[in-house]
């Protein structure tokens, strides 16, 4: 049985990701933040903003795998854009609502300046409940 469940809100619109998740009591799993590096050690695809954040989602899912969860087991997402366009992320949006469908779970999508690596636009951190 699920142990996550995605909630709206009766008062506020619907938006397209829940506001809340609640977690029946178990385990959770912090990761690090995500990012978008292939098997080699190198940001992948270069330039490309939707790219990188698949490429984040699929390496977050690999690290979810490794710890017996899934990306239905997420509570809480952070996507962090180093991008100067309000439109970046929409576009990193809408990768992230492709990957989970709606609901996305409760999610916190910022601008920022810059991130760890050369090329890098993209980085999410996830909090997961997986099965106890």
């Amino acid at each position: 049985m699920a142990r996550v469940h995605l909630n709206g809100s009766s008062a506020l619109p619907a938006a397209g990701f829940a506001y809340s998740a609640s977690v029946s009591p178990g385990p959770l799993l912090f990761t690090a933040g995500i990012s978008p590096l292939d098997a080699a050690g190198s940001v992948e695809p270069t330039g490309d903003v939707v790219g990188q954040t698949r490429t984040c989602l699929a390496n977050l899912r690999t690290v979810l795998a490794e710890q017996n969860a899934s990306m239905a087991d997420i509570v809480k997402l952070t996507i962090y854009v180093a991008e100067n366009l309000q439109a970046d992320l929409v576009v990193a949006w809408e990768a992230v609502v492709a990957e989970f469908g709606d609901p996305v779970p409760p999610a916190m999508m910022l601008g920022v300046t810059v991130l760890a690596y050369d090329d890098q636009l993209v980085e999410i951190e996830a909090i997961a409940a997986p099965p106890a």
